[in-house]
C-alpha cells in the first residue's frame, strides 16, 4: 500500500507539477555540489560565511524597504515606484543630521547640510551622530511621504491602480531630481573608518552589526504592531476588504495616513543603513534598489508583510550564494541569477511563496 501510494504520488509530481519536480533535482544537485566543494576544500568554509553574510545584510534591507511597499500595495492598492526614492530621501537627510552633529565645529554648516564635508561619522567614532541620523531619516522620509500624500495621492483616492502607478512614477521623477538639485550627483563617501572584528576568520565591522540590529528591531517592532495593537489589526482588516472595514467604522483614512508613516519610515531607515554600510551616496542610488526591492516583494508575495521580508532575505542570499559557482568574469551574472531563481519559484508557486494579498 505504501509502495502504490508513493508511486502513485510521484506520478501525478512528474505528470501536473513538472516544473516543481525539475526545481526539487536542480535545487538538490546544487545542494550536493556545494557540499562536495565544503568537504574536498575546494570552496574554503569562510568563504561561504563571506556570501551569507553579505547576502542577509543585502536581504535585510530588501526586506526592511519591501515592507512599505507590501502594506501599500495591500491597503492602497498600487505598486508605487516612488518608493525607492523614499530611500534617496531618507539616506540623504539622515546623513545630513549626522554630519551635523558630528561634525559641528569642524566644517561648514552649509557643507555638513549639503553632505558635502566629510567629518569622518562612524558607529564607533560618533555613536549619537549616527542614531540621530537614522532618527532624522525616518523622519523627513515621513514628513516628505505625508506631503506627497496630501498632494498627489489623496486627490486620487478611490482613482484606479494604473493611475496611482503612473503618478507614483512622476513623483518618483520629481523626488530624484530635486536631491539631485540639492545635493548634487557626484558619489561621495559619508563615514568614517570603525572598529572590525574576527568572527571564525570572517571580518565583521560594526557599522555591519548595526544593520541587521536596527533593521530585526524593526522588523520584530512592526509584527509587535501588526499582531498586537489596534491600529495593526485596523491595517490587516483594510489590507483583507476595505468595504468591510469601512462599514465596520474603521478610519480608513487614519490607516491610509499611517500605512505612509510606517512605509516611509521604513524605507528612509533602509536608504540611511545601506548608506551606512557602503560608505558612499549618490542621488539615484533608491532608483537602483528599487527593482531588487520589487522582486524580493514579488518572490514572497506581494501585499504580505512576512512575505517581504522573507522575500527580501532569500533574493540576498540567493544572489551572493551563487557566486560559489558564478566565478571570475561570471560573477557579474549573480544578479541575473538571483532573478531567474524568482521566475523558478513564480513557476512553481505564482502568487509567491507567502501568497495573497494579506499583512499577516
Amino acid at each position: 500500500m505504501g509502495v502504490s501510494d508513493a508511486y502513485s504520488r510521484g506520478r501525478r509530481l512528474v505528470v501536473d507539477q513538472p516544473a516543481t519536480l525539475v526545481v526539487t533535482v536542480v535545487g538538490v544537485l546544487l545542494l550536493l555540489d556545494l557540499v562536495v566543494q565544503l568537504v574536498t576544500g575546494v570552496l574554503p568554509p569562510t568563504r561561504l560565511a563571506r556570501y551569507l553574510w553579505t547576502g542577509l545584510r543585502l536581504g535585510l534591507i530588501y526586506g526592511l524597504a519591501g515592507i512599505g511597499l507590501s502594506l501599500t500595495y495591500s491597503i492602497l492598492s498600487f505598486a508605487n515606484f516612488a518608493h525607492g526614492e523614499y530611500l534617496t530621501v531618507g539616506g540623504f537627510s539622515g546623513w545630513a543630521v549626522a554630519f551635523l552633529v558630528g561634525g559641528y565645529g569642524v566644517a561648514e554648516l552649509s557643507d555638513l547640510l549639503l553632505v558635502q564635508a566629510n567629518p569622518g561619522v562612524s558607529i564607533t567614532s560618533t555613536p549619537l551622530a549616527v542614531v540621530l541620523g537614522l532618527v532624522g531619516a525616518i523622519v523627513v522620509t515621513v514628513l516628505v511621504a505625508l506631503v506627497l500624500d496630501r498632494l498627489v495621492y489623496r486627490p486620487m483616492r478611490g482613482a484606479d491602480g494604473i493611475s496611482l502607478l503612473i503618478a507614483s512614477v512622476g513623483v518618483a521623477f520629481i523626488l530624484r531630481y530635486l536631491v539631485a538639485f540639492v545635493f548634487d550627483v557626484n558619489v561621495r563617501g559619508v563615514t568614517g573608518g570603525t572598529v572590525s572584528y574576527n568572527v571564525g576568520g570572517l571580518p565583521i565591522n560594526a557599522h555591519d552589526i548595526t544593520l541587521v540590529a536596527v533593521s530585526v528591531v524593526l522588523m520584530l517592532g512592526v509584527h509587535v504592531l501588526l499582531q498586537r495593537t489596534k491600529l495593526g489589526k485596523a491595517m490587516r482588516a483594510m489590507a483583507d476588504n476595505k468595504d468591510l472595514a469601512r462599514v465596520t467604522g474603521i478610519p480608513t483614512e487614519r490607516v491610509i495616513r499611517w500605512t505612509w508613516m510606517l512605509g516611509a519610515g521604513l524605507a528612509g531607515a533602509a536608504g540611511y543603513l545601506v548608506v551606512l554600510t557602503r560608505g558612499s551616496i549618490i542621488f539615484d542610488f533608491g532608483w537602483i534598489l528599487l527593482l531588487f526591492i520589487f522582486a524580493a516583494v514579488i518572490l514572497g508575495g506581494i501585499g504580505s508583510v512576512y512575505g517581504a521580508i522573507a522575500g527580501g532575505i532569500i533574493f540576498g542570499v540567493a544572489s551572493n550564494v551563487s557566486r560559489v559557482w558564478l566565478t571570475g568574469p561570471w560573477s557579474d551574472l549573480a544578479d541575473p541569477v538571483a532573478f531567474l531563481l524568482l521566475i523558478v519559484i513564480l513557476l512553481v508557486r505564482p502568487q509567491g511563496l507567502f501568497g495573497g494579498v494579506t499583512t499577516a
